[in-house]
């Protein structure tokens, strides 16, 4: 016969093991998607949560008013929220990518629906979204973001999270730095080559003042820019590694700056 009694404390201690994980599916990339049906994802927070709950070491959670326990709620809500975002602000970089392309090529007004987050995205953008969250699952990379999860509750208990806000803020300027440089990284072979076109454009507009550049360079810039795109798909893996590696950084420094 199954023994399914419990205490207040166990659904104490429960409930803030789901707050924790709850608030990290709703941040975390792949889980957080805006088209995955919201009863499948809070099925899986409750199981995960059972899982988590049955094997993760229990401390004692020491409170005294109603209000104490809303507060170490708000903790772990803040927690789990932290090590999804600090994962899912990487994923932004696609966006950055993807909107300095269309620019540059000169398909920016051009926008689609992001299957990810329901908003208006560029054509690009879009696109290397859909890559990358190929990639994420290829990898495994959703594996690690739920090994992390599972290791907070060891590295930080249930109301055991500390945070120090100096060490957080240098971790999101940290990142910052490195945003522009990961985005930049993926468009840098169309980027360098509309450079490239436009100076063979703006010579051949000297030299040959009749032509009307204008109209030829959209077409050419749209024609070149597609090109490199479809030529480039090959490079995306290897930089598709500066956003997974940006995304462990992120955890583990929101992870560290909540000890």
């Amino acid at each position: 016969m199954i023994d399914i009694t419990f205490t207040y404390a166990d659904l104490e201690y429960f409930l803030l093991v789901l707050v924790r994980i709850t608030c990290f599916v709703y941040a975390a990339p792949f889980f957080s998607m805006s088209n995955t049906p919201r009863v499948i994802r809070v099925g899986f927070s409750i199981f995960l949560s059972y899982l988590v709950y049955m094997t993760v070491d229990r401390n004692e959670v020491v409170y005294e008013t109603l209000l104490g326990y809303a507060v170490i709620v708000m903790k772990e809500a803040l927690t789990g929220f932290l090590i999804g975002w600090g994962a899912q602000i990487c994923t932004t970089v696609t966006s950055l990518a993807g909107s300095v392309a269309d620019m540059e090529i000169g398909i920016s007004m051009v926008s689609l629906m992001d299957p990810t987050t329901r908003q208006q995205a560029t054509f690009t953008g879009v696109f290397y979204q859909y890559i990358f969250t190929l990639f994420f699952m290829i990898t495994g990379m959703y594996q690690y973001l739920l090994r992390a999860l599972v290791d907070s509750f060891t590295l930080i208990p249930v109301n055991g999270a500390v945070f120090k806000t100096e060490a957080l803020t240098e971790s999101v300027i940290t990142f910052m730095g490195n945003y522009l440089a990961m985005g930049f990284r993926i468009i840098l072979p169309i980027f360098c080559t509309m450079i490239l076109l436009n100076c063979v454009l703006g010579i051949l507009a000297k030299v040959s003042p009749q032509l009307n550049m204008f109209a030829v360079g959209m077409q050419l810039k749209v024609l070149v820019g597609l090109g490199i795109l479809f030529l480039t798909v090959r490079m995306l893996p290897s930089a598709s590694d500066y956003i997974v590696n940006g995304m462990k950084t992120m955890i583990v420094s929101f992870v560290e700056g909540m000890t």
